[in-house]
């Protein structure tokens, strides 16, 4: 396990060539799309000769594939983006960028990340960091397996509905989803647009903060980001009230799971916060929410890629109908096009009053069961996922057994709430698992805070 501190202030051209070469020994999971090499060398030069400084200077790091950056296609894991070479760079990259970090490699997802496992990629799938036979995760399964693996000390990744998080309890490393608008989206493929949110993958939660620190704050090209105000605390109130989700802990979930959680509440009480069983019966219908709101803002999103601008064109149709509906066809892959159809399904005209109009009225009411216990408890906890990592193909040919995977992290994406993944050790199988730490909005500092607390014992 290596963290960031462990690169500062060594040549950034070793850093970078021993990243690329851990990335080349490691190709069998997949974690990768492509190598900027040619450009993080550059760019490790001119840190090596002083050109370049700052508080990641000469730190090696991968971006999920829908990130837009230089020095490779960015494709969003699909055949729509196969050869879309980026004009200009998110401000996430950017800033890190601006403190000296060095992009090595663009990371795998879910094509346009609609997906929980990286099996719907079109470039195949990434292999769990820790057996080959499992899912990854997703849809970030590619940056959380380049952190897990040490290919790189933190890769960032893009959390919809527990895209960073999930990936990050399969994976067994820290996995951060902020506050709805704490970072910029500028230049990240949208999924669905009040969800959306940047994130980090570290191997521990002091390089969490660190990075966090860096990419946060108001950009004037994303008008949802937020004013700054996520500044790392170094120290936390010594007792915390935190309530334990009991829809979470259910005989549903994976017993061993169940256990991880516990033993994790233990380690709280014992450090001298007070920890809870609390309700949040909305809980049970979120899920349904989600798979209508989002499928809704997906089929916006992407009616943007009709061959026409930019990105995939069909070859020999003889009208714009054709082309539209030829080059959607071979740029999409299922699930893309299943999300699209569910979303153009609830927003038409008979159906959008009975499904996406009750489904913002339900998550209305997900958000006020939220503030309500937020008025008791200063953190709510609970495992990421009903099991560990499962099985290559086990849930493909079933959606709905692979919807039911984010049933636990979707309620914080619907509120816009922070929340995070932290390592709670491994099943008996050697399989990791993860628990969730879900806080108020703008408590960010707060969650890590908690969670470095903890680690460090």
């Amino acid at each position: 396990m290596t963290f960031i501190a462990d690169y500062i202030g060594r040549s950034a051209r070793d850093n970078v060539l021993s990243a690329i070469a851990k990335a080349k020994d490691n190709e069998q999971y997949h974690a990768l799309l492509s190598l900027t090499q040619e450009r993080a060398l550059e760019r490790a030069g001119a840190v090596d000769r002083g050109d370049i400084t700052g508080k990641l200077a000469g730190v090696p790091f991968v971006v999920k594939d829908n990130f837009l950056a230089f020095g490779a296609p960015t494709t969003a894991a699909s055949k729509m983006l196969e050869h879309f070479n980026a004009p200009l760079q998110s401000t996430a990259v950017e800033k890190l960028e601006a403190e000296g970090a060095i992009c090595i490699g663009k990371a795998n997802l879910d094509a346009f990340a609609h997906g929980g496992s990286t099996e719907n990629s079109a470039y195949g799938p990434t292999k769990n960091a820790f057996d080959q036979t499992r899912v990854a995760g997703g849809s970030s399964g590619g940056p959380a397996v380049a952190t897990a693996l040490d290919i790189v000390p933190f890769a960032l990744g893009s959390d919809t509905g527990g895209s960073i998080r999930l990936p990050a309890s399969f994976n067994g490393v820290v996995g951060v989803k902020p506050t709805y608008g704490t970072v910029s989206r500028y230049g990240v493929v949208a999924m669905a647009s009040s969800t959306d949110t940047i994130g980090v993958f570290t191997t521990n939660v002091a390089d969490a903060e660190l990075v966090m620190d860096i990419m946060s704050g108001n950009d004037p090209k994303d008008m949802t980001t937020l004013a700054d105000f996520f500044i790392p605390k170094q120290t936390i109130e010594p007792k915390r009230k935190i309530g334990l989700i009991k829809e979470f802990m259910t005989d549903d979930v994976d017993p061993e799971v169940r256990q991880r959680t516990l033993e994790y509440v233990q380690r709280l009480r014992n450090d001298g916060h007070t920890v809870e069983d609390v309700s949040l019966p909305i809980v049970a219908h979120t899920l349904a929410m989600y798979y209508i709101i989002v499928p809704a803002e997906v089929s916006s999103n992407l009616a943007r890629y009709d061959g026409i601008r930019y990105g995939h064109r069909a070859q020999g149709a003889k009208t714009l109908a054709e082309l539209y509906g030829r080059t959607r066809d071979e740029g999409f892959e299922t699930e893309n096009k299943r999300r699209i159809m569910i979303g153009s399904y609830v927003l038409s005209s008979g159906y959008f009053d009975a499904y996406y109009l009750q489904a913002q009225k339900a998550r209305t009411l997900l958000i006020a069961e939220f503030n309500a216990l937020f008025e008791q408890y200063d953190i709510l906890l609970g495992p990421v996922s009903p099991t560990p990592a499962f099985k290559l193909g086990e849930n493909t040919s079933d959606p709905i057994k692979m919807y039911l995977a984010d049933i636990m992290t979707v309620p914080a994406s619907l509120a816009g709430l922070p929340a995070i993944s932290v390592p709670a050790g491994v099943n008996g199988s050697g399989l990791p698992i993860g628990v969730q730490l879900i806080g108020q909005r703008r408590s960010d500092a707060d969650l890590l805070a908690l969670a470095r607390s903890v680690e460090e014992k």
